[in-house]
C-alpha cells in the first residue's frame, strides 16, 4: 500500500488510454456548467488526465489551462493542441493569484490525505479571482463501507484510506468525507450546489459541488 497520490498509477492509464474510453468523454455536469459561464473565460482544468474536459472547453472557445502531474496525459492533449498544459501537482500549483476565472477538477483532488487536501483546496482558492467558481467531486462518506466490503484497507490518517485493490488506484489515498466535513474543509468558500450521488448504483457514491470563491 502506497501513501502518495495517484499521479504514477494514472500516468500509466494515460500511456494506453484506448479509443472509445470513458475518459475521453466529458461529463453532462460539466456541459451544463460550461454554459452557465462567461464566453472566453479563463478555466484551470486541474488535473486533466488525457484532456477529455480541457479539450472540449476549449472548444466551446473558453481559454483553458490544463494541468496535471502525469505527463503521459498531457502529451495526449498536445497532440490535439488548443489547450496550455502545466505539469505540477495539484497542492502546489504554480500560477499566479487570481490567474483565473474558474476551475474544474473531476475525480481528482480526493487522492491523498487531509495535509494534502488542505494545502489544495488552498491553492485553488488562492488561483481562483473573488467570485469565481470552483466545480469539482469528493468521495462520500457514504461510499466507504462499499469499498470495505470489495477491499482490505485500513485509514492512513483521518478520513483518509488505502485498500488492497492491485490494478486500481486504490493503493493510494483516497479522502471520504460527510457534508459538514466538506463544508469545513472548504473554508473561504459559498456552496452554490452541493449533491451526493451514487454514480453507478453500485455504491459509487460521490460529491459534486460547485463552489464560489468569497472576496
Amino acid at each position: 500500500m502506497k501513501t502518495d497520490t495517484a499521479d504514477s498509477h494514472w500516468n500509466q492509464e494515460w500511456a494506453n488510454i484506448e479509443t472509445g474510453s470513458a475518459w475521453l468523454t466529458p461529463e453532462p455536469d460539466v456541459q451544463a456548467w460550461a454554459a452557465t459561464l462567461a464566453p472566453g473565460a479563463r478555466i484551470l482544468d486541474l488535473g486533466a488526465g488525457v484532456g477529455r474536459h480541457a479539450l472540449w472547453l476549449a472548444g466551446q472557445g473558453f481559454d483553458v489551462t490544463a494541468l496535471d502531474a502525469a505527463p503521459d496525459g498531457l502529451a495526449e492533449i498536445d497532440k490535439a493542441g488548443g489547450v496550455t498544459t502545466v505539469l505540477g501537482r495539484m497542492d502546489a500549483l504554480p500560477f499566479e493569484d487570481g490567474a483565473f476565472d474558474h476551475v474544474l477538477s473531476w475525480n481528482v483532488i480526493y487522492h491523498g490525505n487531509e495535509d494534502i487536501l488542505l494545502r489544495t483546496i488552498a491553492e485553488i482558492r488562492r488561483v481562483l479571482r473573488p467570485g469565481g467558481q470552483y466545480l469539482g467531486t469528493m468521495l462520500s462518506k457514504r461510499r466507504l463501507p462499499h469499498e470495505q466490503t470489495r477491499y482490505p484497507g485500513r485509514e492512513i490518517g483521518r478520513n483518509a484510506w488505502v485498500f488492497d485493490a492491485p490494478g486500481t488506484d486504490k493503493g493510494h489515498p483516497h479522502y471520504f468525507c460527510s457534508a459538514a466535513e466538506l463544508l469545513a474543509l472548504f473554508s473561504g468558500f459559498e456552496v452554490k450546489a452541493l449533491e451526493d450521488r451514487d454514480h453507478s448504483g453500485d455504491g459509487s457514491w460521490h460529491w459534486h459541488l460547485v463552489m464560489e470563491r468569497l472576496g
